[in-house]
C-alpha cells in the first residue's frame, strides 16, 4: 500500500509538472514546428506536449477521445489528458490481461474512462466505439496498432477534431500500406518488425480526402497529426511550417529476435519483395 500511494504522489507531480509545461508553451505566439510544443508524461515521446498545445490553439467543443492501442495504458497519447483536463474517452486493446490491469488502476473508477478487450479489425471498429456511446464528433482520435492501421482508420465514420496516428517511415513517400488482412500480427508478418501500417502518404491520402490537415509529426518521427479544416485556420495561425521528422528509431530485429540496432533507412532490403499496397491506385505490387 505504502508503494502504491507513493507511486500516486508521484503521477501527481508529474502531471502538475506536465501542466505547468502546456501552460508556458500556450503563451508562446508561434511554434515553428509541432515538436516545439513536445513534453512527456505520460506518452511514448512528446506526443502529450503536442497535444495540449493542439487543444489550447484550436479549443475543441468535443472533449472525448477514442485510443487504441493502448497496452495496460502506462504509456498512451490520453491518459495526460484524461488526468490534466478530466475529458471522457475509450480506450481499446486486443489483450485481456491489458485491459484487466487497466480496471484495477485507480484511474478505471476516478474518470470517466471506459475500456475494451477486442483485436480490432476494419469489421468491428465501428462497433466498438459506438457501444461506448461515442457515436458523435470526438476531441481526439489516436490510432496505433502496428498492423492495418491504414483500413482500420478507414472504417471509422466520426469526425474528431485532431487525429493522431502513428505511421511506418519504411514505406518512404509513396503512398503504401500493407494489405487487408484481419488477423495481422506485427512479428508474425516479419521477423525484423519493420513490415507494418502505411505511410504518412498513405493516411494524408486518407484523411485530405475527408478534409483534414496535416500539420506535422513529433520529433522521433512517429506519430503524424492532422487537424479537422474547421480548425485548421486556428492552428495555422500559431504554427510557422508543417514538418515532417525523420525516424532515427533502432527496433529492427534479427531472425532470432535479437535487436539489431539498425535504423529503418539502414533495414530497407529486408522488406524485398513483400507486398504492399498503393491506396491512390488499389493497386499490390512488391517493395
Amino acid at each position: 500500500m505504502f508503494q502504491t500511494r507513493r507511486l500516486v504522489g508521484l503521477e501527481k507531480l508529474l502531471v502538475l509538472q506536465g501542466e505547468t509545461r502546456a501552460h508556458q508553451i500556450a503563451q508562446q505566439a508561434t511554434l515553428d514546428t509541432l515538436a516545439d510544443a513536445e513534453f512527456s508524461v505520460f506518452s511514448q515521446w512528446g506526443e502529450d506536449g503536442i497535444i495540449s498545445w493542439l487543444i489550447d490553439v484550436a479549443q475543441p467543443s468535443a472533449t472525448t477521445f477514442v485510443e487504441f492501442g493502448v497496452e495496460d495504458y502506462r504509456e498512451s497519447n490520453t491518459r495526460f489528458l484524461l488526468i490534466s483536463r478530466y475529458w471522457s474517452g475509450l480506450i481499446i486493446d486486443g489483450s485481456k490481461d491489458n485491459i484487466a490491469s487497466i480496471r484495477s488502476d485507480d484511474i478505471a473508477y476516478k474518470y470517466d474512462l471506459q475500456t475494451r478487450a477486442a483485436f480490432i479489425d476494419r469489421d468491428n471498429i465501428a462497433d466498438l466505439i459506438a457501444s461506448a456511446g461515442y457515436d458523435g464528433d470526438l476531441g481526439i482520435l489516436s490510432v496505433d496498432i502496428d498492423g492495418v492501421d491504414y483500413w482500420v482508420l478507414e472504417k471509422i465514420t466520426q469526425r474528431a477534431a485532431i487525429i493522431v496516428v502513428e505511421y511506418n517511415q519504411i514505406f518512404g513517400d509513396a503512398p503504401f500500406s500493407v494489405p487487408y488482412d484481419p488477423s495481422f500480427v506485427r512479428l508474425s508478418k516479419h521477423y525484423s518488425g519493420m513490415y507494418w501500417g502505411a505511410s504518412l502518404s498513405a493516411f494524408r491520402h486518407l484523411l485530405e480526402q475527408r478534409g483534414y490537415e496535416f500539420v506535422g509529426t513529433n520529433r522521433a518521427g512517429t506519430n503524424a497529426f492532422f487537424v479537422e479544416a474547421g480548425f485548421a485556420d486556428r492552428v495555422n495561425a500559431k504554427l510557422r511550417r508543417h514538418h515532417e521528422w525523420p525516424c532515427h528509431m533502432r527496433e529492427v530485429r534479427n531472425q532470432d529476435g535479437s535487436l539489431t540496432f539498425k535504423t529503418y533507412a539502414e533495414s530497407k532490403g529486408l522488406l524485398k519483395g513483400l507486398p504492399v499496397v498503393n491506396v491512390k491506385t488499389g493497386e499490390t505490387v512488391t517493395l
